[in-house]
């Protein structure tokens, strides 16, 4: 299973993931919508099993359309016992759902 934390922004996202089969984890900006959407049709043509957080600002429906119209798994919000602090709070969220 890929576990994916993201920090959705209207014109870019950053994102950490973890791949809990492999342990192999990484960090990434997609910077264009055309990219996050390559990156997450991928996935979704791999058939990989994958659960994502979003800590979103706004603008975020077309992306929401897009990880159900894949069958990808993804919640919004960040949990209450992660403060707000940027790339740490990703790598948090990867780290609580491995």
């Amino acid at each position: 299973m890929k576990i994916i934390g993201c920090d959705y922004h209207p014109g870019f996202q950053q994102i950490a993931c973890v791949d809990t089969d492999t342990g192999e984890f990484g960090e990434r900006r997609l910077e264009r919508r055309e990219e996050a959407e390559k990156f997450y049709r991928d996935l979704g043509a791999q058939g990989a099993s994958v659960l994502g957080g979003m800590e979103a600002s706004g603008h975020a429906r077309w992306f929401e359309r897009l990880i159900s119209e894949l069958g990808l798994s993804c919640g919004s919000g960040t949990p209450p016992r992660f403060e707000r602090s940027g790339c740490a709070s990703r790598r948090r969220i990867v780290r609580m759902r491995n």
